[in-house]
């Protein structure tokens, strides 16, 4: 496997959006995605999209701040937008809603939260226990890294050079 697609909305987010009289203003993201992100960068080629105009100032500013790009790509057009810029067979794609189905049809492997729609949970080849916002990213990271490439082992990490340390991760 060469890409790892993530639907942000659903899956690194909790999927809520929260509207005030001005409109949708925030989106809950979980805590611990980013740095299992960080422990694969540098394995795989993670994209990020999202199908949420409304709301995509939000999803920009928090994916930037990760250092991953995102693509305003709508959840029709996922296959195709896909199919352009990655071969299918060596792509990963995670999502959550009952569109996404779709995708995973085509797709090389396929993993969704535990709380995504349940039709769209049974065609997934892996669901995680942890629900979107709530830590499904960084459980299909580890699954990806203990799949297709190696087991992570907390241990190899070292520490002692401070908020860089998962790019010195030896895999």
């Amino acid at each position: 496997m060469k890409n790892f697609i993530i639907d942000v909305d659903g899956c690194l987010t909790t999927g809520q959006f929260l509207y005030s009289a001005k409109g949708k203003v925030y989106k809950v993201f979980g805590p611990d995605d980013a740095d299992a992100l960080s422990i694969l960068k540098n394995t795989i080629n993670i994209q990020m999209i999202s199908g949420d105009k409304r709301g995509f100032t939000i999803t920009k500013k928090r994916i930037d701040d990760m250092g991953f790009p995102v693509t305003l790509v709508s959840t029709f057009e996922r296959v195709k937008w896909i199919e352009e810029k990655f071969n299918l067979d060596e792509t990963i794609f995670m999502g959550d809603g009952i569109y996404d189905a779709l995708v995973f049809e085509k797709i090389g492997y396929s993993i969704v939260p535990a709380n995504a729609f349940y039709l769209t949970k049974k065609k997934a080849n892996f669901v995680t226990q942890s629900k979107g916002g709530e830590g499904a990213v960084a459980e299909a990271c580890l699954h990806i890294m203990e799949k297709f490439f190696e087991s992570f082992d907390l241990s190899k990490i070292d520490l002692s050079s401070g908020s860089g340390a998962w790019d010195n991760l030896k895999v």
